[in-house]
């Protein structure tokens, strides 16, 4: 059985696929292809269940929760850190709510959390998260929402840090912020549901007990990271929270969409269920 496997094209989520690309880990009898596409691609994919696995926002998996179960493993979350905020010049909270915000699409859990710290009448406009950084620093916007590893370079563009969500977050609720799940389609069935997440979940540990070869294989997409900041990026995303979520991790999935509901960002009522 063929399964593609759709992960974003950035670092963290490439280290956990080394362990299949490499062949270190058992396919137990299936075929992995791999598709790399930005978030919000992704996340409009699952909409029509395009791929056996995939990468997705969080925000995004209540709108596919009938054709999608989360897997127990290989998310990322921050505890204390997120997506972050930047601007030419340091502004605050208030100034914020009064500007324009380019995102990275709005089926991001960034752009669900952003409108939570903000306010959902915040304004906005969706570019490509890589165009983010250019649109900012040229002033063609006067600040951006920044995820994946943007959230080490920005000092690089000479830009300022007006928010992290991550931080916010952990203020609000004193848990991790859950950004990108990994989801498999119900339609394959419980037995290869089981066999895919066991591959999955092997792919990720090989990864962390050979961490210099999965980080070589990992920083092909990390779009000029040197090896430090690729690492450490690494670090941040794929994290003993990435294992298994645990009580902590399945708490902070429950609150994050139980907020979102609360304020109207679902017409169906929210269901979180983890594949076993």
């Amino acid at each position: 059985m063929l399964i593609r496997v759709g992960f974003s094209a950035d670092p963290d989520d490439a280290f956990m696929y080394w362990g299949i690309a490499s062949g270190v880990v058992d396919r137990r009898g299936y075929e992995f292809e791999p598709v790399t596409e930005d978030i919000q691609t992704l996340n409009e994919w699952s909409l029509g269940g395009r791929l056996e696995v995939t990468a997705m926002s969080l925000a995004t998996y209540p709108l596919v929760q009938d054709r999608y179960v989360l897997l127990p493993h290989g998310a990322s979350i921050g505890s204390g850190y997120g997506p972050i905020v930047v601007a030419r010049e340091p502004l605050s909270l208030d100034e914020l709510r009064r500007e324009e915000i380019v995102v990275p699409g709005t089926l991001t859990t960034a752009y669900l959390v952003l409108r939570m710290a903000l306010g959902q009448d915040v304004a906005t406009r969706a570019l490509p998260f890589d165009e983010i950084l250019d649109e900012v620093s040229s002033g063609r916007a006067r600040a951006g929402l920044l995820i994946h590893e943007g959230q080490l370079t920005y000092r690089d563009e000479g830009l300022e840090r007006c928010l992290d969500l991550g931080e916010w977050w952990l203020l609000e609720t004193g848990l991790p912020l859950p950004l990108g799940v990994n989801t498999i389609r119900r339609d394959l069935g419980a037995e290869a549901i089981h066999d895919v997440s066991a591959v999955l979940h092997e792919s990720i540990e090989a990864a962390l007990a050979n961490r210099a070869q999965a980080l070589e294989f990992a920083l092909g997409f990390g779009r000029g990271l040197d090896d430090e900041r690729g690492d450490r990026f690494i670090g941040m995303y794929v994290n003993e929270l990435t294992r298994d979520y645990g009580d902590e991790g399945r708490a902070a999935v429950a609150e994050l969409l139980a907020r979102a509901e609360g304020v109207g960002a679902y017409e169906a009522a929210v269901r979180v269920e983890f594949a076993e």
